[in-house]
């Protein structure tokens, strides 16, 4: 695992966006720019990718100590500075659903051609027998088809 996929899943983890990240890395009086630290949240084919180094991530991880538990003088909660970040994150409203493409239970079994609708007795629940022609362990894969070209063949 690299040093960026470190910062990744932390990023992910505790729910930082790109300027929280940057403060935190100001706290142990280390400057980066959102630029700079955009590159290191690359994918590793992408021409603008750059290995993050120890000594950034090594700043990062203080700084998020100084972040999350606070200095001596001025001790935080951890978990109320997470749930400060979780606040921030904003809602997605779901009321903006699109209706007219919502489609009943009912309405896509009707106009399935394979299958009928299902029922709600007691058949439902059972799975159905496939059929075994007599002395063979095989299942019919194709029936006999007789093909009516529409010319009567005499």
């Amino acid at each position: 695992m690299t040093n960026n996929d470190i910062l990744k899943k932390l990023r992910v983890a505790l729910m930082l966006r790109d300027d929280q990240i940057v403060e935190i890395l100001e706290l142990v009086d280390f400057r980066i720019s959102k630029s700079e630290l955009g590159a290191f949240f690359r994918a590793e084919d992408h021409p603008n990718y750059v290995e993050c180094g120890d000594q950034i991530l090594r700043n990062f991880l203080n700084g998020l100590v100084i972040h999350l538990r606070g200095t001596k003088e001025n001790p935080k909660n951890p978990n109320e500075v997470l749930a400060k970040h979780k606040a921030e994150i904003p809602k997605r409203e779901t009321s903006k659903e699109r209706p007219e493409f919502k489609a009943s239970v009912k309405d896509s079994e009707k106009h399935r051609g394979d299958q009928s609708p299902s029922k709600s007795g007691s058949s439902a629940g059972k799975p159905k027998k496939k059929a075994f022609p007599k002395g063979n362990g095989k299942p019919v894969v194709v029936e006999k088809v007789v093909f009516k070209n529409g010319k009567n063949k005499k």
